[in-house]
């Protein structure tokens, strides 16, 4: 493994410490926040900033972002999205023993079945921790980009005026806009590192920032249907997984050799959709405290 690309798995070990400390401070936030309406998210956003835990957990996630964007400039995309997915087995005990946050066993179970399909993909990655690997071919990212903002767009879509299933599923929404994000940005970090600020004014550019905005306003109100832990959770996992996809599919990362490897590949992926599917489990609600009315 080169030096850089042990520097961007560093990296990407802070972001995915930092990212859930800023996902679960927004979680707090929005729930005490107006409820978001998907249809005016302007005004929703306004809505949120106003609070200040909201507010709080932005600023931490855009360090984890930078963090994000200096790993996957330096490392390649699926080793950086290995590691960033294996801090998902601090979620529970952040949210639990930290937070405050309800926590079930069917969460710790689901998260760690999650957790262990993550390491099993990054188990079998092959050899791609040789460079950063970031050729691509501008075709093969905008049809991949664009079927994962369809499928999100179908996630909310789906789900309009079903309480119970709305916060899982937007949360699956807002991963693969956040995946689509990050896919567009390991595609713009070799213009990032060549041309610094005229990066800015390239199309990856405008799609990151469409999409990152988008996905927040998604994943704010999936924080606030709940339940948080699961919603956390598929959020992270439907981002990870898409973004690991995209190493071989659009950034020609090589495969493990060998049917054994590439089985055991498969596996992983079958574990992380399994773990994503148990955390929500039925709504739960405590006495007393009704649940949150849909946009």
């Amino acid at each position: 493994m080169s030096p850089s690309v042990a520097l961007g798995l560093l990296l990407a070990l802070c972001c995915s410490i930092v990212a859930l400390l800023g996902f679960l401070f927004k979680q707090r936030g929005a729930v005490d926040a107006p409820a978001v309406e998907l249809r005016h998210p302007i005004r929703s956003t306004g809505a949120l900033f106003a609070n200040r835990w909201w507010t709080l957990g932005i600023v931490v996630a855009t360090g984890a972002w930078v963090f994000h964007v200096a790993a996957l400039s330096l490392a390649p995309i699926s080793l950086v999205q290995s590691v960033i997915a294996g801090g998902l087995v601090l979620l529970t005990p952040l949210a639990g023993r930290v937070f405050a946050l309800t926590v079930t066993r069917r969460d710790w179970v689901g998260v760690a079945i999650t957790a262990a399909g993550l390491a099993l993909l990054a188990a079998t990655l092959g050899n791609s921790g040789d460079s950063a690997h970031r050729s691509f071919e501008a075709p093969t990212l905008w049809v991949y980009v664009g079927i994962l903002t369809a499928l999100a767009a179908l996630c909310c879509v789906a789900v309009a005026g079903d309480a119970r299933r709305s916060g899982p599923v937007l949360a699956l929404g807002a991963g693969l806009l956040w995946g689509g994000s990050d896919v567009t940005i390991k595609a713009a970090s070799g213009d990032l590192i060549d041309h610094w600020l005229l990066a800015l004014f390239t199309p990856e550019a405008a799609a990151i920032t469409v999409l990152s905005l988008i996905g927040l306003v998604v994943s704010a109100r999936s924080l606030q249907l709940g339940p948080a832990v699961a919603v956390i959770a598929i959020t992270s996992a439907a981002a990870n997984v898409v973004t690991i996809a995209a190493g071989p599919i659009v950034f020609s990362e090589p495969l493990p050799d060998g049917s054994l490897a590439l089985a055991a590949r498969l596996v992983g992926f079958t574990a992380v959709i399994a773990g994503a599917v148990l955390t929500p489990g039925p709504a739960e609600t405590d006495d007393g405290i009704p649940e949150p009315s849909p946009a």
